[in-house]
């Protein structure tokens, strides 16, 4: 793209302000400016135009799921056809891994982070470990797609090609990136990160089908025979991946996509819940919980709300197709945005001063015809690490490890 091009595709999008310094960046600086500007996808700034047009009462009601009980008398059938399609080759895994570990206090990409004490463990060595074990029982490899950022990747890859995959068949593992959207003040003008390149952020965790596509994915894909993907996220180091008897259920119970869940530690814990929004599978926000939906219980006497997500879902390929051809909603989420002042000057706001778009897996979820709940036991399969301390930290995981016998 030649500034012409740039300038004509801004004038589009009022967003002109972004050449203001073009004029005093060296040649190197000025094309990656209009490479930046090239890559935008400015159309997302109408998601806030829109916003409250969609912002239509929802109707939600409970979405039973498969509990222990009911998974144990059946787990040795879903085995087995979880294995069969894992050994055909038809089972694929997508890990989330584009963020960083800021809030562990660390610099690098999260997976990176050592949870280990008395040795060197990895949070991406954990996930890689417990694919391995579904390899080695399947006897059959499990290609492991792994999504990164645009701040991650180069450090992300180095970092398994230093760790020698951890034991995994790196011809069998596939980087990508994830799409990037721009990101705005409160009056849609798309900051400056810095005066040659544009701020934007992560499209958020429902752009991983897309950003697959576009790295030309699709392809090993359809090589592969690919029909499912587990997707889940980087930091649950105990989640099983590709479980053959999670696998098996969805694939027995003929839905689109299922998803792990965990009972509710208590009816306000703040984890999204799976139901029924206008009779599709959904997930319904913590914060969007009623008291009365809180405290509503089912005809087993549980409450009617009471499986938490945990970001472990097995998607049908051919579904994935399908929600491509729709155009999923962008929320629209307040953040502070870094960014270069009208004095040339880098800000690091202590406060939001902006938004930043985003495309979010429920919306792919709601999209399916049909939704299995898969409930696992918390203690085994549920240790997230969002914080160095406290709930959900490094702290609480580690002895949920040891708990599971794992040596640290």
């Amino acid at each position: 793209m030649n500034y012409a091009q740039a300038e004509k595709k801004l004038i589009k999008w009022n967003q002109e302000h972004l050449l203001k310094y073009y004029d005093e960046l060296d040649k190197e600086s000025q094309l990656r400016l209009l490479q930046s500007i090239s890559d935008a996808d400015f159309s997302c700034l109408k998601a806030k135009e829109s916003e409250h047009d969609e912002k239509k009462e929802k109707k939600y009601s409970p979405l039973q799921a498969m509990t222990l009980e009911e998974i144990d008398a059946m787990k040795e059938q879903f085995e087995k056809t979880g294995l069969e399609a894992i050994k055909d080759g038809k089972v694929g895994a997508v890990l989330l891994a584009g963020g960083m570990g800021t809030r562990l206090g660390s610099d690098g990409p999260k997976g990176v982070y050592d949870i280990g004490e008395t040795k060197p463990v990895y949070i991406f060595q954990r996930l890689i470990e417990n694919t391995l074990e579904v390899v080695e029982k399947a006897g059959s490899m499990i290609p492991f797609f792994i999504m990164t950022s645009d701040v991650n990747h180069d450090t992300t890859v180095a970092f398994f090609e230093e760790h020698e995959y951890f034991g995994y068949d790196k011809s069998y593992v596939y980087f990508f990136k994830q799409e990037m959207a721009p990101a705005s003040d409160y009056d849609g003008k798309v900051f400056l990160e810095e005066k040659d390149k544009l701020a934007s952020s992560p499209n958020g965790n429902g752009g991983w089908f897309t950003s697959m596509m576009k790295a030309g994915l699709d392809t090993i894909m359809a090589k592969r025979g690919l029909e499912w993907l587990n997707v889940f996220a980087v930091d649950n180091v105990l989640q099983r991946i590709a479980d053959p008897v999670f696998v098996g259920a969805v694939i027995e119970k003929e839905v689109e996509v299922g998803s792990k869940v965990v009972a509710k530690a208590a009816p306000d814990e703040k984890v999204g819940v799976m139901c029924l929004e206008d009779n599709k599978p959904s997930i319904v926000e913590y914060y969007e919980l009623t008291p009365e939906m809180m405290n509503e219980v089912g005809a087993d006497g549980k409450p009617a709300y009471n499986y938490g997500v945990i970001l472990n879902y097995l998607f049908q390929v051919e579904a994935l197709y399908d929600v491509m051809e729709k155009k999923l909603p962008l929320h629209v989420v307040e953040k502070k945005i870094p960014y270069i002042n009208e004095n040339g000057e880098k800000v690091l706001p202590e406060s939001p001063n902006g938004y930043k778009y985003e495309q979010l897996v429920l919306d792919m979820i709601h999209e399916m015809k049909n939704c299995l709940p898969f409930e696992v036991e918390r203690n085994k399969e549920f240790a997230p690490i969002k914080n160095k301390t406290g709930i959900d930290s490094v702290e609480s995981a580690r002895a949920l490890l040891k708990e599971n016998g794992f040596e640290l």
